[in-house]
């Protein structure tokens, strides 16, 4: 499969101008990626035309919707990206291509969840992505398809992809899975489970990491009208035979992507509102604002919104396992605190577009704090700041994290602003939003 065209040119390095003044902003972000792509996967198992809303827009979303169509499905976008629609299969197979090579990019939710989505009905595939991508871990959720009675196989015999499924379909059974390395396979089984010919049970072996990843999908597919058995997110009990009708899924905001204006409120010391997104999230980002709170952030919840009003800040201590995606915002944010900063238990995000604990601490060194890099995670002591020509890695959580300290900073120049395409191509055009 080809790679997904670009979605906006950008430039090779962009300056990041400090603000005049504390922004006083409403800034609008987009669809949550980790909600489109688990709509997408639901949706091509429904009955019905589905239409997705509010739909994010990205290089991620771009791959899942064109990995479904390479295995058959007719997937249609409308309203600028905002509106995917996803038609039913023309026949009786729920996936109509029987041997498919897919190409998911650096995109580690289409990976894991096709994964799981084309072991529905008898067929060939081959998954593969970018260099990076053969980096990083597949082998739990293999293992887990395979108890199933799936023959998988890693290609380089490395437990990462590229990877090799030989499917016969699935009818159900007891599987036992890790999830100490990424939430994203636990949840790759949880999103096909109710469509499997047979009852699934799942058990967790061992800990969980980025446990409101999952929390997410359970509640996603309740919403969906899906029914699954659990109490403690150890043990799944998901009856088979379930089918989907909806015609409409409405996608919240991305939380992640709130959370950089969130935290830019917090080092410019403004005030900036995310629309549309409540303390009723389904999305476990959502509490990255309490460590804002805990900062000396004052924090006001509303029906419409969430704001955070910027006030002097102070380092804490923070597990930052459940919502690690933030950690690189919560570093930035760090560097501007009296007092050091210590994140922890994140030792997982070493595995993800790049090994984020050492990228970050090398970045926010280079920009003049002071970073002891553990190995779970960072102690942040602040210092005389100063610009520097910070690397993304081809991260686009590094690219927008990073480029906040410009808000305050002269001279900070991001290299590969392109890399934001990954979720949130608008960022840079927000970013001007504050001021």
């Amino acid at each position: 499969m080809r790679e997904p065209v670009p979605l906006k040119e950008y430039p090779q390095q962009l300056q990041i101008m400090p603000l005049a003044r504390p922004p006083r902003a409403v800034i609008a972000v987009p669809g949550s990626k980790s909600l489109t792509n688990r709509a997408l996967i639901v949706a091509a198992l429904g009955e019905n035309c589905c239409t997705i809303h509010n739909a994010l827009k990205s290089d991620d979303t771009a791959v899942m919707a064109e990995a479904l169509r390479a295995l058959g499905r007719q997937v249609e976008v409308f309203d600028e990206g905002d509106c995917i629609t996803v038609h039913p299969s023309p026949g009786a197979r729920r996936i109509p291509v029987e041997q498919a090579s897919l190409f998911v990019g650096n995109s580690g939710t289409s990976m894991r969840f096709l994964s799981a989505f084309v072991c529905l009905e008898a067929g060939s595939y081959r998954l593969d992505g970018v260099p990076r991508m053969r980096e990083r871990p597949i082998g739990d959720l293999l293992k887990a398809l395979d108890q199933l009675g799936v023959r998988v196989q890693c290609e380089f015999g490395n437990d990462c992809p590229p990877v090799r499924i030989e499917s016969k379909g699935l009818s159900g059974g007891t599987v036992t899975i890790r999830g100490d390395t990424s939430s994203q396979f636990l949840s790759a089984l949880l999103l096909v489970a109710p469509f499997v010919e047979g009852d699934t049970s799942i058990r967790l072996d061992g800990t969980l990491v980025s446990k409101p990843y999952v929390q997410m999908t359970i509640e996603f597919l309740r919403h969906c009208g899906l029914q699954l058995d659990t109490a403690d997110l150890t043990r799944f009990d998901i009856p088979g035979w379930q089918k989907f009708s909806r015609r409409e899924i409405a996608i919240e905001p991305d939380a992640s992507g709130a959370s950089y204006f969130w935290a830019a409120a917090a080092i410019t010391g403004g005030s900036v509102t995310v629309p549309e997104i409540t303390r009723a999230s389904l999305q476990g980002d959502v509490r990255f604002v309490e460590l804002l709170k805990q900062m000396g952030c004052r924090v006001e919840y509303c029906s419409s919104g969430i704001t955070v009003h910027g006030r002097e800040l102070h380092g804490i201590d923070a597990d930052m396992n459940d919502i690690s995606d933030t950690v690189m915002t919560l570093a930035v944010v760090a560097c501007f605190a009296n007092g050091p900063t210590t994140i922890r238990n994140v030792s997982h995000i070493r595995h993800k577009e790049t090994d984020r604990i050492s990228a970050v601490a090398t970045e926010i060194r280079r920009i003049g704090a002071d970073v002891e890099e553990l190995s779970d995670g960072l102690k942040i002591v602040p210092g005389l700041l100063h610009g520097a020509c910070v690397q993304t890695y081809d991260d686009h959580r590094m690219a927008m994290s990073l480029a906040l300290a410009g808000l305050r900073v002269p001279g900070l120049v991001v290299d590969n602003p392109g890399c934001v395409a990954k979720t949130y191509p608008g960022f840079w055009e927000d970013l001007k939003l504050l001021g």
